[in-house]
């Protein structure tokens, strides 16, 4: 018994629709509703991010919560780095840095930095 993966991560934005359409259309996020004016992001694999802004009122919880522009997300990307800057050069996305070489959760990988509206820094990480 022990942890067994990862559930959720909080990003916090100050535009719900113009952050939905671009985890949606970028990365492949399916919008869900969740309670206390918050909008859930389940993205391919399980792991959904749940989205903080304008007009939410989630519950107490014990940290500050997350700022827009402060996270900093990884994610595996299925496939090569140059089908991965394809996929972000098709949606307007432009690359901050990559590909560079980097180790992540399964050892070592190629990476492509990029940012999402508000300026969190996204990830895509290649492995093989």
């Amino acid at each position: 018994m022990g942890v067994a993966g990862l559930d959720h991560l909080v990003i916090a934005v100050t535009d719900y629709d113009r952050s939905i359409a671009f985890y949606r259309d970028v990365l492949g996020a399916e919008p869900v509703d969740l309670n206390y004016g918050r909008v859930g992001l389940l993205l391919p694999g399980g792991t959904q991010l749940n989205v903080h802004g304008p007009g939410a009122t989630p519950p107490i919880r014990a940290a500050e919560p997350v700022r827009p522009g402060n996270s900093d997300i990884c994610l595996r990307w299925d496939g090569t780095v140059e089908e991965a800057a394809a996929h972000l050069a098709a949606h307007g996305v432009e690359v901050e840095q990559g590909p560079v070489e980097r180790i992540g959760a399964r050892g070592a990988g190629t990476s492509l930095y990029f940012r999402d509206p508000d300026g969190s820094l996204l990830e895509l990480i290649t492995y093989g």
